[in-house]
């Protein structure tokens, strides 16, 4: 117990329950890192083949409410 109180004094965390400057920038290092990983995943080809075939019109002119559910 002695242990966490002297991490706490030490600037492990400051009182009341915040976060120091040392361990939110580790948190925002991580979470940066994370992101990136992800966002190189890129879109899976599934998904890309879905968004493409919700952006093909379904039978019908395009002009005609009629056919395609009063939307342009």
């Amino acid at each position: 117990m002695k242990d966490v109180k002297s991490q706490v004094s030490k600037g492990g965390m400051p009182g009341k329950g915040g976060l120091n400057a040392e361990i939110q920038s580790r948190i925002g290092h991580q979470l940066r890192a994370m992101y990136d990983d992800v966002v190189r995943q890129g879109v899976p080809d599934r998904f890309a083949d879905l968004i493409r075939k919700l952006d093909v019109p379904q039978g019908g002119a395009a002009g005609d409410p009629a056919k395609n559910n009063g939307r342009e």
